[in-house]
């Protein structure tokens, strides 16, 4: 009997050991956890082409992007005991379904929590416009014109996610003390128009911008940074050098090293395999890999 009790108490002990592993984040910590990409992973873990990270910064848990399928993102959430019943806000960094596929199931858990999300004119994310928007015909029969020419103080647009509390966003705005989202917008064939959000940290290292796939450049959202803080101290997430010529990676690698001066890269997602190896070799000890998994801390 003495044996079978000492068992059960040392299962208890390790039970207990690992539950404090995948609970709730140690009050003050500063970390960026990656909960989706296609590189890197564990045990419990799945690989798929998407992003989505945790952040927790001065005291706030914030979802940054939710991933390509909400049945990966929600094992892979489970595999790395995060709890989202427990944020304070979640970043949508822009419309592509490899980083919003995960918000049916992010609003199975967590149905009021409030989503930033881009402001687009009929984005899907919903949209309102004022009634005005379009040009109007008077001499036409009520029978052709639009709500019979009686034109609405403003249309409001649908979202394949009607119930969610979406914020949406067009312009530099702190959210948090210390905490701020940037709106920029792609003028790349392709992405002609898409707005992007990137959450951005200030730190007394500096600046920390997390980025979902920098569409409209990654030079273009540091620039939109400036007025939060001068120095940019990291970046992570997506630099969308994916398919982009040797070229190109040099230049927008020496850039960010030799102009902007970042201290550290964290890169992911669609930066691309080629841009992985041009950046490690760049920014050698300064690089960071922030692979599906992986917990960085942050300044």
């Amino acid at each position: 009997m003495r044996t079978h009790s000492a068992l059960i108490l040392v299962l208890l002990v390790l039970v207990s050991v690992e539950a404090r592993a995948a609970g709730p984040t140690p009050p003050g910590a500063n970390r960026v956890t990656i909960l989706y990409d296609a590189f890197g992973g564990g045990r419990g873990l799945t690989r798929d082409w998407g992003f989505a990270a945790l952040v927790e910064y001065g005291g706030k848990r914030i979802l940054f992007d939710t991933g390509n399928n909400a049945a990966i993102f929600e094992r892979n959430v489970h595999a790395l005991g995060v709890d989202l019943r427990r944020l304070d806000f979640v970043v949508i960094s822009h419309r592509h379904g490899d980083h919003t596929s995960g918000l049916n199931y992010l609003l199975r858990v967590n149905p009021r929590v409030r989503i930033f999300a881009p402001k687009e004119g009929f984005g899907v994310f919903g949209a309102s416009l004022p009634g005005t928007f379009y040009r109007q015909d008077s001499s036409l029969p009520d029978s052709m014109r639009y709500f019979k020419g009686t034109t609405p103080e403003r249309l409001t647009f649908g979202t394949p996610w009607p119930a969610a509390n979406f914020t949406w966003i067009d312009s530099l705005t702190e959210v948090a003390p210390g905490i701020a989202l940037t709106s920029t917008i792609s003028a790349t064939p392709g992405t002609l128009e898409l707005h992007e959000l990137s959450l951005v940290l200030r730190t007394p290292a500096g600046l920390v911008v997390l980025v979902g796939c920098s569409h409209p450049g990654i030079e273009k959202i540091l620039e939109a940074t400036r007025p939060f803080g001068d120095h940019v101290h990291a970046i992570f997430g997506g630099l969308h050098l994916v398919t982009a010529a040797d070229s190109t990676i040099s230049q927008v690698v020496s850039s960010l090293h030799d102009r902007w001066k970042l201290d550290q890269i964290a890169p992911g997602h669609c930066t691309g395999e080629p841009a992985f190896a041009e950046l490690k070799r760049i920014f050698a000890k300064d690089y960071v890999f922030a692979g599906l998994g992986t917990i960085t801390g942050l300044p």
